[in-house]
């Protein structure tokens, strides 16, 4: 289980940059100039070295600051231009010259030097001891260390107990972005996002423009973006990056290291026994997580669809000059309807909205035939024995902005279907127009005046003890009061049907053969049932 920095270094030592250092309230009595290479400020001070030898390069491990008088190079460009190389190629991360015993001025030998390596060259105008600029760096380097374990050991425990306890992956995502004040963001090796972390405003805002900010994250060249490979077993599968991390780079490194740690067990645990029950599944459902906290958000209208583009962009749905086509499936599951949507090369997103339906969302491009395509869907689904008698329910294409509403319309229609009676099959694709009256009663079941009404009209059947009759009457009136289909359904012999059929109407006080008082009841029922559902 290993995981691997964006930058070469395995090292974490927490360091100052030259800057900084040059800051320092007692550097500052010293009247520091710099005098070459001040583009390279940023660079880290890994740790501060007194050096007055001319061959110091090969005392040096790369990273320190050296502190020198120049007494051994006074009088000698040579040698200065030497100095100055041999810190270079040792990686030191600047050279700071004290004036007065060697050298009243900065060397131009030094300095021209230092400037063709860049490397950052600082005078220093009044006496300065040494011991005290060592002493306040090294301090506080040993101090950053210091905080650097605490952090590091910190997160180790408290993520190793959120996964020994069983938390969902989310959790652990929750507190790295807790720790890091930033957004956190997950991918696949192909930069699509499998889940985020992190303020919603602010993680909104990353992945906006996630392609490109992704690609800059990658070479290691946006500020506060940190990055850990995930990978096991050698291979690698995922990344992890810390976007926008405002604290000490070192620190965010330790913390993106414990977290990538702590998901490749997450990885590695996901899957088995118990703890799979527990933890809300295997890693390969992160993009069905992240599927459905989108299409959820756009059902419910909780965030304006706008907001929510960027996030379906990062996730891999096509959103430029698309028509979207929103569909609700009831009797399938989330990763039936991805491999289908994959076997019949259409792109979309699919999750479960509840145990029973299926939020799909189709991206098409303009030219293409959404009702067409919609239907080979369907009929790709239910070829498949597991989902032979899934209801597709689909609102017509819309643009983005209406894509919430037309969600909401699918999940209207396939509720509708579901609820009416068994054995009838609906058509492949269902839509609004599909429903007619049972569509309308679902939409007011809620009605006060319309739940009286039902409850006035079977009064007869709900306050007895066969609730048998109520499926009879619920089967009778669906098939359009069908005798034969309804007793074939019920597993009855047409006498047995019409003795329970006399049942029901003695029970409710009315004739079934009259239109009007057959349409009553029909409505009733379906109020019924809808306020049920």
């Amino acid at each position: 289980m290993t995981t691997t920095w964006d930058q070469g270094r395995q090292h974490w030592e927490p360091a100052l940059s030259v800057r900084q250092v040059l800051g320092l309230e007692r550097v500052l009595a010293g009247q520091p100039e710099v005098v070459a290479g001040a583009h390279r400020l940023d660079r880290p001070v890994r740790w501060v070295h007194v050096a007055e030898a001319a061959d110091v390069g090969v005392m040096l491990s790369g990273g320190e600051m050296v502190l020198t008088t120049g007494v051994l190079l006074a009088g000698d460009e040579d040698k200065q231009g030497e100095y100055v190389r041999s810190l270079h190629r040792a990686e030191a991360s600047a050279v700071v010259l004290g004036l007065g015993r060697a050298f009243p001025a900065p060397p131009d030998g030094m300095r021209a030097a230092a400037e063709r390596c860049g490397l950052p060259m600082v005078v220093l105008h009044r006496p300065f001891p040494f011991a005290e600029l060592t002493e306040e760096v090294q301090s506080r380097l040993l101090r950053r260390k210091f905080a650097a374990v605490s952090l590091s050991e910190a997160v180790r425990t408290e993520l190793t107990g959120l996964i020994t306890a069983g938390a969902p992956v989310q959790r652990l995502l929750d507190e790295v972005a807790r720790h890091g004040g930033c957004p956190v963001v997950v991918t696949n090796l192909a930069h699509r996002v499998l889940a985020t972390a992190g303020e919603r405003a602010a993680v909104d805002d990353v992945l906006r423009d996630w392609e490109r900010i992704a690609r800059q994250a990658g070479a290691g060249s946006a500020d506060g973006w940190i990055r850990a490979e995930l990978s096991c077993r050698g291979q690698r599968w995922g990344r992890l990056v810390l976007c926008g991390y405002r604290g000490e780079r070192a620190a965010g490194r330790l913390l993106a290291d414990r977290a990538a740690e702590a998901l490749v067990l997450h990885r590695m645990l996901a899957g088995h026994g118990t703890y799979a029950q527990n933890s809300g599944g295997s890693w390969d459902s992160w993009a069905e997580q992240s599927a459905r906290s989108l299409l959820t958000d756009l059902v419910t209208g909780a965030v304006p669809a706008r907001q929510l583009l960027p996030r379906a962009r990062a996730a891999g749905l096509p959103v430029n000059r698309r028509i979207f086509v929103p569909l609700v499936v009831r009797g399938g599951e989330p990763a039936r309807l991805d491999r289908v949507l994959r076997l019949v090369g259409l792109a979309g997103i699919a999750a479960g909205l509840d145990d029973d339906r299926v939020a799909v969302l189709l991206s098409l491009a303009p030219d293409q035939d959404a009702r067409a395509l919609t239907a080979h869907l369907a009929a790709r689904l239910r070829s498949e024995p597991e989902s032979s008698r899934a209801v597709v329910a689909a609102a017509d294409s819309r643009t983005w902005d209406d894509v919430p509403a037309g969600l909401r319309e699918a999940r209207h229609v396939a509720d509708a279907v579901a609820e009416s009676a068994p054995g009838l099959d609906p058509p492949p694709v269902v839509r609004l127009r599909d429903v007619h009256l049972r569509g309308l009663v679902r939409l007011l079941r809620d009605d006060p005046h319309v739940q009286s009404f039902a409850e006035r009209e079977l009064d007869g059947l709900l306050s007895g003890p066969d609730e048998d009759l109520l499926a009879v009457l619920r089967t009778y009136l669906a098939t359009g009061r069908n005798k034969s289909r309804t007793a074939q359904l019920h597993h009855v012999s047409r006498p047995a049907l019409y003795r329970r059929l006399e049942a029901i109407q003695s029970r409710l006080g009315i004739d079934l053969d009259d239109f009007e008082q057959a349409a009553s009841v029909h409505i009733a029922l379906l109020a019924h049932d809808a306020q049920q559902g």
